[in-house]
């Protein structure tokens, strides 16, 4: 079933880097820092602890902190979508709990992906965790190049398919989901399904909006908030010059970061400097820049205009 009252899901979400004590908790002034940084510049909403903010690796305890901090910074101001999904089925449930009683504004969740199951196997799955959480606004994250599981319209077709059709039929209160997938031209087919349907590439935020996506959520848009705040409002005004003066400007812009093959890393490095305030690293196993990529990054993202 589709959930009611999702009109406000729209526009930029970061999905913003989640700043940790290696092993213990949350650095919480540095996650309070970002979630400001980014409101103060346009963000609609935010997608917390996904991959860039490494949900899957957090610990139950810096889960749950991120998603009271979150929602105490967030509440009546911005949507904030909590990525609940863990290894097992139980700390996925675990973080549903957190989330609703934290005051998150909805969930999302990646399929599961490190044991293959079936599309049956995912809808159950999806609805036990939704079921957990007393039916909050549910997101489906559709990452298939990192899960193997492709959410596609109409009837699955091969396996590691889930039909969308089946999750709107079987989960309750689905809002939309991120599609990070590939083919872009499922946009528009999801849209017109009901959904608030998000890209999920940072890159072009500009042609996924003209396919009917409600905005775009990724890492990038943490670093350049405003960049994006203003393409978002240009394109709502009607002023496509300056929407496309801005769509060139951002794939400038992420080009530097997107470089990288440490999203979550790299976000943190120049957050640290945008924000004057240390965001900690990456969480080990994920990959952490070598002392050269800092200093790289560092020279390129100055010389870019990202910090």
């Amino acid at each position: 079933m589709i959930a009611k009252d999702i009109e406000d899901y729209k526009g930029f979400f970061p999905a913003n880097p989640t700043p940790v004590f290696q092993g213990e908790g949350i650095r919480e002034d540095a996650l309070r820092a970002i979630l400001e940084f980014d409101i103060q510049n346009g963000a609609g909403g935010f997608w917390l602890a996904g991959t860039t903010g490494e949900g899957p690796i957090l610990s139950e305890r810096q889960r749950r902190e991120t998603a009271e901090i979150s929602a105490d910074v967030c509440k009546g101001r911005v949507k904030t979508i909590m990525h609940v999904g863990g290894i097992t089925t139980e700390l996925s449930i675990a973080g549903a709990k957190a989330a609703k009683e934290s005051g998150c504004d909805a969930i999302c969740l990646l399929p599961p992906f490190l044991y293959p199951t079936d599309e049956q196997g995912v809808l159950d799955f999806y609805k036990e965790i939704s079921d957990a959480c007393d039916n909050l606004p549910f997101f489906v994250y559709n990452l298939p190049q990192i899960t193997g599981v492709e959410f596609v319209p109409g009837k699955a077709g091969t396996p590691g398919q889930v039909s969308m059709e089946k999750v709107i039929d079987q989960v309750p209160n689905v809002a939309g989901l991120k599609h990070s997938a590939a083919n872009q031209a499922m946009i528009p087919i999801f849209s017109n399904m009901g959904l608030a349907c998000f890209s999920g590439n940072g890159f072009l935020p500009l042609p996924s909006l003209s396919l009917g996506a409600v905005g775009t959520v990724d890492a990038p848009l943490s670093i350049i908030p405003s960049v994006y705040n203003e393409l978002y409002k240009a394109w709502v005004s009607g002023n496509i010059e300056l929407a496309q003066e801005k769509q060139r400007e951002v794939t400038r812009k992420v080009g530097v970061l997107k470089s990288y093959n440490s999203a979550a890393d790299a976000s943190k490095t120049l957050l640290s400097e945008i924000l004057e305030i240390d965001c900690g690293r990456s969480i080990l196993p994920n990959r952490r820049l070598s002392d050269s990529e800092t200093s790289e990054l560092i020279t390129r993202a100055k010389k870019e205009g990202l910090i």
